[in-house]
């Protein structure tokens, strides 16, 4: 929270954050408005402690700021949980080839169309690098994607085109993120 508060100098509509429980289990709360909102359900409705997580303030490019359309975005039966700066220009196209293929939307975003694709290939290959790698492949546009899965629990992967994606190395601990002062502190 502390590292989504050091962003909101770039504005937002909403933000959320995904954790990947010691049981393996994932969790998710995301809210529309100002990180405020999100920390007062936090605060009332604790998530379940984990190691790996990811978290993000988003700015909307599609579909209303409103809680559904806030990130993270869920898929493969909540295993899997993305996250999205940018923008995926050839959204429409992979989203209709999705919907062909018996996929179910829930939100309005482009970023929801990556979080299913992934899911998809992560089903089919286990692995969750091999999955992105996969994915990005297939998407125009300038993007920071991050993802997590509950089969793959202390895992955290991350891909970016023509969009910031900064690695920060600890002691026992990682980051990645769109600005160094995400993580600073």
């Amino acid at each position: 929270m502390g590292g989504l508060k050091r962003l909101e100098y770039r504005g937002y509509d909403s933000a959320g954050v995904a954790i990947v429980g010691p049981d393996g289990a994932l969790v998710s709360h995301k809210r529309a408005g100002k990180l405020s909102i999100l920390a007062d359900d936090l605060t009332a409705r604790p998530l379940t402690a984990g190691q790996t997580g990811i978290a993000h303030t988003r700015w909307a490019t599609h579909g209303a700021p409103n809680d559904v359309n806030a990130h993270p975005h869920l898929a493969d039966g909540g295993k899997l949980a993305l996250i999205h700066n940018g923008i995926i220009e050839n959204f429409q196209e992979l989203k209709a080839e999705l919907l062909a293929a018996g996929e179910e939307f829930v939100s309005e975003t482009d970023s929801e169309v990556a979080a299913l694709m992934v899911a998809s290939e992560f089903r089919n290959r286990g692995n969750l690098t091999q999955a992105m790698q996969a994915v990005v492949g297939r998407l125009e546009g300038a993007f920071t994607l991050l993802a997590v899965h509950s089969d793959a629990p202390d895992v955290v992967v991350g891909a970016r085109r023509n969009s910031p994606l900064v690695v920060g190395l600890g002691e026992g601990e990682n980051f990645l993120g769109s600005d160094v002062a995400a993580f600073v502190a």
